[in-house]
């Protein structure tokens, strides 16, 4: 039995950037069926990966601190693991605050980064102790300051970067001419002006596309403590890249050579927060699916379609408009392969994985045959529909 897939043949080969969770997870899904797709995840895997963010975070400046992202994947015993190493947390909702608290974090380390909040999720968390907030509109002071008096505010950045796999979009954030008047009104509604935040853009594959970003971010820093705010925050949001088939430097090496972008531009800052979650969890995890129905439109269709018993509303929601390009093990690696389209089950037109790009899978594919979907640890099984079509939601179990 080969050691990476548990299935027998040969299959993919790791880059030295990244290892699958092969030893756990793959031979833990050989050995078991399944009655439908369930993601595995590796707790241990989850460790190391913290471990090496870590590292790289204190590099430099020794103040930068993991807050984890709580919505790339809320199962207790990450959070309960995390909590014992020391991890913040970056909670967006009510929920998150409660699901924390109760696997013993400290509420110090916890903030509320969420610029979208309703006023009773904020006065929930104010009195459960909760003592930082993220804003980046003037109705949202006016909230906080009404439900949460006296605490710390940090003030989201609208920043570009094109060179992110997935730019954010201007949902989250304030232009950079409209921070300082932000600081001052928190500063007037007895808040206190704590700090800046940003998101560089899911999966910035590289350390090195930061600059622009970091260099823009710096201008606004300086700006604002020169008009005498005082700011001892920077929140550097995520960002930190997972495997997805392209080449991804080592997290510790990516992360100290991030934070020395930081100190070259921003001098001694006080507090340094990251927000991984992508990259905390998706390497750890791979969800054991099945392929359901292989056929052809036509006689002369130059591609197969390949359906899968998972989909866009079943956890591979990140798959819209092929931004997330996750790898496959299947039984029959080895075997001639050949391009295909790639879809999910339900009834939806627009639950097709992959059609610009098709994906290269061998031609011996079979209605039955297991197929393994590797790097899933992250926003999965939080996309995942609660029963769309009526079809499960997406079963996790961690090892």
């Amino acid at each position: 039995m080969n050691a990476v897939t548990g299935f027998g043949r040969p299959s993919f080969v790791a880059t030295p950037a990244v290892e699958f969770a092969t030893s756990r997870v793959a031979s833990y899904i050989a050995a078991h069926d399944f009655a439908h797709p369930t993601l595995v995840m590796d707790v241990d895997a989850v460790e190391r990966q913290f471990n090496a963010l870590s590292d790289g975070l204190m590099t430099r400046t020794g103040r930068a601190h993991i807050h984890y992202a709580v919505k790339a994947n809320p199962h207790p015993a990450i959070i309960e693991r995390l909590v014992g190493l020391g991890s913040g947390f970056d909670a967006a909702s009510r929920g998150e605050i409660e699901l924390v608290l109760g696997q013993g974090a400290d509420v110090d380390h916890v903030s509320f980064g969420n610029t979208i909040k309703k006023a009773s999720d904020i006065r929930f968390a104010h009195h459960a102790g909760v003592t930082l907030f993220a804003a980046d509109a003037e109705e949202e002071l006016d909230k906080i300051a009404e439900n949460a008096p006296g605490t710390r505010v940090y003030i989201r950045v609208i920043v570009d970067n094109e060179e992110a796999d997935w730019p954010l979009s201007r949902k989250f954030g304030c232009a950079a001419d409209k921070v300082m008047t932000l600081l001052g009104r928190a500063r007037d509604l007895g808040l206190i002006p704590f700090g800046l935040s940003f998101h560089v853009g899911s999966q910035t594959r590289q350390a090195r596309m930061w600059t622009g970003t970091l260099d823009q971010v710096a201008a606004i820093w300086h700006r604002a403590n020169e008009a005498g705010f005082g700011l001892q925050l920077l929140n550097i949001g995520g960002g930190f890249p997972a495997f997805y088939g392209e080449d991804i430097q080592h997290p510790t090496s990516y992360a100290a050579e991030v934070m020395g972008l930081i100190a070259d531009r921003f001098g001694d800052v006080p507090q340094i927060m990251a927000e991984p979650g992508r990259s905390m969890v998706a390497d750890c995890g791979a969800i054991a699916a099945e392929v359901i129905l292989v056929s052809k439109k036509s006689e002369d269709d130059l591609h197969r379609w390949v359906y899968l018993d998972i989909g866009k509303f079943s956890g591979l929601a990140e798959t819209m408009d092929e931004a997330i390009r996750y790898q496959f093990v299947t039984s029959r690696d080895g075997d001639e392969t050949g391009a295909c389209v790639l879809a999910g089950p339900s009834c939806d037109s627009a639950d097709v994985l992959y059609e610009k790009r098709p994906i290269q899978l061998p031609v011996t594919l079979r209605a039955g045959d297991k197929i393994i979907i590797r790097n899933c640890g992250a926003y999965t099984t939080t996309y995942s529909s609660v029963g769309f079509n009526g079809f499960p939601p997406l079963d996790q179990i961690v090892i």
